[in-house]
């Protein structure tokens, strides 16, 4: 009923524009445009952005906003004057619509070539069905997608096929398309939208997306010949058809014809920029945006260098370990799509580390204190995408702010209605089936299209002239982390009696009180807790021997330096937040109440004060091997 009631509205619709002269259709459409102008933000919104993708470089602000404007008005004139154009004869057509070029068409079909005219939604083009009278010997089809409104489908197409144009819905599939181009027909396919999953990702105003590749599978399928035509709006209620020179092509290279045709819609386009239809969604951003499960790939010939950057910010974790734990998701980013720009936006304190890590292009400080209305100025225009890593309100807030078109993160406190993409983060897993804090961070880029996690090289160069043995005694996140003081310096009295090594403290000014108690007269220990910035941190830790640590970001940080680590746990679980690495070994004394992930142990400590000095000192002896 619903149906039937929309394709009556439709009928009276079409049938009062039918009785109207040309010239009221067309000022009538104008006023719709800009009717339509002011009330849909999100469309003028839409064909703005659009707009400055293909003529930023050229156009002033000012510019493209009065050319979204003339855009509505042009849209609307040709609209409405689409539903006219089958009421009027071929004397009439011709009267309103001048042809250039047409003998292109006539050549090839007169030389026994098909012709696939390399249609767009340029002006009217209601227009390109009421030409057939032009060739009526030939027989003439377009592809089409069909309404879900098969009422309203059938009202479109009837005056379609009248006129002697075929129509072929695209769900059906090809055959029947193909069959008129094998008897030497003109078959018009439309070229210039966004074609999903299934199309090949190719420069088109410098910047990829998806294009279809129909034209060059029909093209092979049936040797046609492939031509451009564009419907300019010649003035007032006036338009011009053109048929463009033939677009060469090649059976060994189908892509490099569909880069063509984006290459030539892009002249037809620069001809007058406001017959495009600007509101089409071309240069949409998939779910899965680095594109490694697109059906038929990326044609890039000139590389990265000749499209403009598809820019992604990743907001970073504000604890350095879990920063560090991040970092094969983050790369992901940069190594997912030729054309990735990848930023981090990150607390000034970890801004160090982000400048290190390889396939960062640039590096965003949060300073102290900043508000969440300046970072989102500062991020405001720059970006196509953000990722989001922390599950907090605010950074989310950030993005949203900055009105970035796609926002992707975990659901998070409360703020999936910020996000685009919201990820589920699911049922908490059972205990004996552990996930890796990095592996959770790798869902993210996972869901987002990413396959493989990009190589890392490891950073650790030690000196091998000197053995130099690096401790770390402190845990920000608290005391339950830390394995006693004096442990730490039983270790270094019982392995100056076994090993010729230097040792190193390192960590914060907090842990200036626990180092000195630890160094208290040993002569080979040397104290740099609170003396070291984020970057020297990295550089000694890729020079010692091994490092021996709690749970804490230094270790991480080591980890992902590659220094060989000995790891001490107790309040926290090691196959949660443990390292990875190849050289790393985890101590830790199984207790009935560990992992409890306190801060504060409100017993005994019994997990930390239990591990056995002499499994401690047979770990680091292994790892100096």
């Amino acid at each position: 009923m619903a149906e039937r009631l929309v394709y009556i509205f439709a009928w009276l619709i079409v049938c009062l524009i039918r009785c109207l002269p040309l010239s009221v259709c067309f000022l009538l459409g104008q006023a719709i445009g800009a009717l339509m102008w002011l009330i849909l933000p999100g469309y003028r919104r839409l064909a703005r952005e659009n707009l400055t993708i293909a003529f930023a470089n050229e156009m002033s602000e000012a510019d493209l906003g009065r050319l979204t404007f003339r855009h509505f008005t042009t849209l609307g004139a040709n609209v409405v004057c689409a539903f006219k154009m089958p009421s009027l004869s071929q004397a009439q057509i011709q009267r309103v619509a001048h042809f250039e070029n047409l003998d292109v068409v006539k050549r090839n079909i007169a030389l026994g070539r098909p012709v696939i005219m390399a249609i767009n939604h340029i002006g009217n083009w209601e227009l390109y069905a009421q030409i057939v009278f032009q060739w009526p010997e030939v027989r003439s089809g377009t592809i089409y997608q069909a309404l879900h409104n098969k009422l309203v489908d059938d009202l479109v197409n009837r005056d379609r096929r009248r006129l002697g144009l075929e129509t072929f819905d695209r769900k059906k599939g090809f055959q029947g398309a193909i069959g008129l181009l094998r008897e030497l027909g003109v078959l018009g396919v439309l070229v210039d939208q966004h074609a999903g999953k299934s199309g090949v990702w190719t420069p088109f105003f410098h910047r990829l997306c998806s294009t279809s590749p129909l034209v060059a599978t029909l093209a092979l399928r049936t040797n046609a010949v492939v031509i451009p035509s564009a419907i300019y709006t010649d003035g007032f209620a006036r338009w011009r058809i053109v048929m463009g020179q033939e677009i060469p092509w090649t059976a060994d290279n189908p892509e490099q014809l569909t880069l063509d045709l984006n290459r030539n819609l892009e002249e037809q386009i620069r001809v007058s920029p406001a017959d495009w239809f600007w509101v089409h969604n071309r240069w949409k951003t998939p779910r899965s945006f680095l594109l490694n499960d697109v059906k038929r790939g990326i044609y890039l010939p000139g590389g990265a260098a000749t499209v403009n950057p598809f820019r992604i910010v990743a907001r970073s974790p504000n604890w350095l370990g879990d920063a560090v734990m991040s970092v094969d998701a983050v790369r992901a980013f940069k190594y997912g799509r030729p054309d990735a720009h990848l930023s981090v936006l990150t607390p000034s304190k970890l801004a160090g580390f982000w400048r290190r890590v390889n396939g960062v292009d640039e590096v965003i400080e949060i300073e102290k204190e900043e508000s969440v209305f300046s970072v989102a100025r500062r991020l405001r225009g720059r970006f196509h995408v953000a990722v989001l890593f922390p599950n907090s309100l605010r950074s989310a807030l950030e993005v949203w702010l900055a009105r970035i078109p796609v926002k992707v993160g975990f659901q998070g406190h409360y703020r999936h209605w910020l996000l685009d993409h919201a990820i589920a983060e699911g049922k908490r897993p059972p205990a004996n089936q552990p996930v890796h804090q990095a592996d959770v961070y790798w869902r993210i880029a996972a869901r987002c299209g990413a396959e493989e996690r990009p190589p890392v090289s490891p950073l650790w160069k030690p000196n091998r002239k000197e053995r130099v043995i690096g401790l770390c005694p402190g845990a920000e996140y608290g005391s339950a982390k830390r394995w006693p003081a004096d442990q730490f310096r039983q270790l270094i009295l019982q392995l100056n009696e076994e090993v010729d090594c230097q040792w190193v403290i390192v960590g914060t000014c907090a842990d200036t009180p626990v180092a000195k108690k630890i160094a208290s007269g040993i002569p080979n220990v040397t104290d740099l807790t609170g003396k070291t910035s984020l970057e020297d941190l990295m550089d000694l830790l890729s020079r010692i021997s091994v490092l021996v640590t709690n749970d804490t970001g230094t270790m991480h940080l080591a980890d992902f330096i590659g220094t060989p680590l000995v790891s001490i746990f107790g309040s926290t679980e090691p196959t949660f937040t443990g390292p990875r690495g190849s050289r790393s070994l985890v101590i830790r004394q199984k207790v009935e109440c560990s992992p409890c992930f306190l801060r504060e142990c409100p017993i005994d400590f019994r997990c930390m004060e239990e591990i056995p000095m002499d499994k401690v000192i047979q770990a680091v002896k292994i790892s100096l091997k």
